[in-house]
């Protein structure tokens, strides 16, 4: 009906080029198209711990869990409405251009997200601690059950419809934001519909 919001669940975690992308171009679409768009936190390092994957992308998975821990416990603890601001404020300080960052970028841009969020910079100490691991887990799986194990990040669930993707290299703005998210929205309501896919040939561009 006219005037009814599309919910959208959207799964990330905070170190995936990819999610950044997405959410940037689901932000653009809040608005014209009335989402209710909700932000939960999901793991690259689960996603990919019985997977054969190259050793040095495991290793690189395990290195970076640390925001995807700190935004959980941000979440038990006050909520999956600070997600929103969370990612934000840690997104725009590491997703600048293509790369890496080192363990000590990952770190100073945590704590900086949590002051801009307005949130308690203990919270950090959520990276290196398993406390929080088991709700991780459970907000992962509730994003990857629904789409199967084949699946990556992000995750999003269009009025109960989930997929994975899209995997967008760099952000649709204004009315091409719009005409994706309509081809998206037209795919995931066809039950039978399960994949569109090419080979990536250059680098993320987040601007």
């Amino acid at each position: 009906m006219a005037g009814e919001s599309t919910v959208v669940d959207f799964y990330f975690d905070p170190v995936c080029p990819y999610a950044w992308i997405a959410s940037r171009w689901l932000l653009e679409v809040e608005q014209p198209r009335a989402l209710e768009l909700r932000f939960h936190v999901m793991s690259l390092r689960m996603l990919n711990e019985h997977r054969e994957e190259d050793p040095a992308y495991l290793a690189n998975t395990i290195r970076c869990c640390g925001p995807s821990r700190v935004a959980t416990a941000a979440a038990a603890q006050f909520g999956e409405d600070v997600l929103r601001d969370l990612y934000t404020a840690f997104g725009n300080a590491i997703f600048d251009h293509w790369r890496y960052p080192p363990q000590d970028e990952l770190r100073a841009a945590v704590v900086g997200a949590l002051q801009k969020a307005g949130l308690p910079e203990r919270l950090a100490a959520a990276a290196d601690s398993t406390e929080y691991d088991d709700a991780l887990r459970r907000s992962h799986n509730a994003g990857i059950d629904r789409v199967g194990r084949e699946a990556g990040t992000p995750i999003i669930h269009i009025d109960g419809t989930a997929f994975f993707g899209p995997v967008l290299n760099s952000i649709p703005r204004g009315p091409a934001a719009l005409r994706v998210f309509d081809g998206a929205r037209l795919l995931a309501g066809f039950p039978n519909f399960f994949e569109l896919k090419r080979t990536r040939t250059s680098p993320p561009v987040f601007t």
